[in-house]
Parts: structure tokens; C-alpha cells; sequence
């Protein structure tokens, strides 16, 4: 849950989310979205995936970034748990 937690503290982060939200996406098109290095956005999308946020499948030459909702489910399930 930490990890979780610690991805989504970061703006560049959510973004990607919002993102990814809309649509499957490469690294490089991600990273056209923002005004960062390729390694940084690389970075962030590898504490994504170890917060399994995103997933990635190789297609090609190229590695598609999606967004994992199960995990996002799962802790709004939590969330709302402590309400109660």
C-alpha cells in the first residue's frame, strides 16, 4: 500500500494516469505529453508499474503502458472502509 501511496504523491505521476486514462500508450508518446527527460518519465513509469498502477505488454518494437484499474479499485474499496 506504501507504494501505491508514494506513486501517486507525485503530480508527473497523476498525470500519466489522467493520461492513460484516456488510452494505451508507448513511452514515447507519454513523454511527448510532458516538458521532461525520456529517463525521467521512464522512472516514473517503472514506480508506477512496482505500485501496479500500470501495466506494460511488448507489442512490436514497442512497449504499451496501460492503466490498472483493479488496483485503483482495491483502494477506494479501502479508503471507503475507514469512512465507516
Amino acid at each position: 500500500m506504501n507504494t501505491i501511496f508514494k506513486a501517486l504523491n507525485d503530480p508527473t505521476r497523476r498525470a500519466i494516469l489522467d493520461l492513460l486514462r484516456e488510452k494505451d500508450m508507448t513511452a514515447g508518446e507519454i513523454a511527448d505529453a510532458f516538458n521532461i527527460t525520456k529517463p525521467s518519465i521512464s522512472h516514473h513509469l517503472d514506480l508506477l508499474r512496482q505500485a501496479n498502477l500500470v501495466s506494460s505488454e511488448k507489442k512490436g518494437l514497442f512497449i504499451f503502458y496501460s492503466l490498472n484499474t483493479t488496483v485503483l479499485d482495491d483502494l477506494m474499496v479501502w479508503i471507503l472502509t475507514l469512512k465507516k
